[in-house]
């Protein structure tokens, strides 16, 4: 059976017909040709899939396209560009926050919208003042709040220190 899904991805609309079975990540790289997300597990275990809707960071491996209908999608190619580096890109670039890469597209995705949830005065599971205006983004509440994404290269120091040196400017 197929749906009509209406959405907007990193700024554009887009119209289509897709099987109800299509995950957000298939109808982004297969139906978009946006391959900067990427499949990982498959299984919402290691966020290399990480996109953001509505603002908040989701495993796009998880979530239908059809669930996402009238929403806004940002993913890695609507962050930035090379002549205006999105705040956390830069960062990581600048911390060296990536090894292979295959992870970093969802890595950034995920501190972005891990950013605007520190923000928002979300807490965490280590968060120490839940009556802060606004949570500070201290090394294990990074850790924390990133544990969802993996990187098969270990390369956590440098991906925290670009994430604590884009806190400050994002």
């Amino acid at each position: 059976m197929t749906v009509d899904v209406g959405l907007t991805v990193n700024g554009a609309h887009h119209d289509l017909k897709v099987d109800s079975r299509t995950t957000l990540l298939d109808l982004l790289r297969e139906h978009l040709g946006l391959t900067g997300t990427k499949k990982g597990c498959d299984h919402g275990q290691c966020g290399a899939c990480t996109v953001l809707v509505d603002g908040v960071r989701k495993n796009s491996c998880l979530n239908l396209a059809a669930s996402c209908s009238d929403r806004e999608v940002i993913t890695i190619e609507g962050l930035g560009n090379e002549q205006a580096l999105h705040p956390v890109q830069a960062a990581f670039i600048k911390h060296d926050g990536f090894q292979c890469g295959f992870c970093t597209p969802g890595q950034i995705c995920s501190t972005v919208g891990m950013l605007a949830e520190l923000k928002r005065g979300l807490p965490s599971a280590v968060t120490p003042d839940l009556g802060a205006a606004m949570m500070e983004a201290a090394e294990a509440e990074v850790r924390e709040r990133m544990s969802g994404n993996i990187c098969r290269c270990a390369a956590y120091p440098n991906i925290v220190a670009a994430i604590l040196d884009a806190a400050g400017k994002a």
